[in-house]
């Protein structure tokens, strides 16, 4: 699959670059994984599904800094499968994982609380940590971050 198919089937659309609206996305993760690992003794759910939310935003920085946006009324699919077509094999088990958190986080979010253990929230951290590593080198590369 290509972005020219994501494109076609409405998944993503063009979006002009602007490079304050990806460091807003990147800023906003690196704040989400602070967070997440503030809060996780406390409530594992609720850090789980803030470190998916990491996990998300710095995938839209991606998005942006080549000039996508997700589009249609599954953005979170819309997002993980742009960074699956753009990442690929490189990161293939950490966009499945991105998709399993995608689902164990609507159920906390919106079905049962104390579904999620602390490992989990901790293993999603650790995730979302080495994804927002990459994603900053990338977007350094690129020159939208310093």
């Amino acid at each position: 699959m290509k972005l020219s198919d994501l494109e076609r089937e409405g998944f993503i659309k063009k979006l002009p670059i602007a490079k304050r609206k990806v460091q807003d996305s990147f800023n906003l993760a690196k704040r989400d994984l602070k967070i997440a690992k503030l809060i996780l003794k406390e409530d594992p759910d609720w850090a789980f599904t803030i470190a998916y939310n990491s996990l998300l935003q710095s995938s839209r920085a991606l998005m942006f800094s080549m000039g996508y946006r997700p589009h249609g009324h599954a953005q979170h699919i819309s997002v993980i499968r742009f960074i699956e077509v753009v990442l690929g094999k490189e990161l293939s088990t950490l966009v499945l994982l991105f998709d399993r958190m995608r689902r164990k986080r609507h159920i906390a979010v919106y079905g049962a609380v104390g579904t999620i253990s602390k490992s989990e929230s901790e293993n999603a951290i650790s995730r979302a940590t080495e994804f927002l590593d990459k994603i900053q080198n990338i977007l350094k590369t690129k020159n939208f971050l310093e």
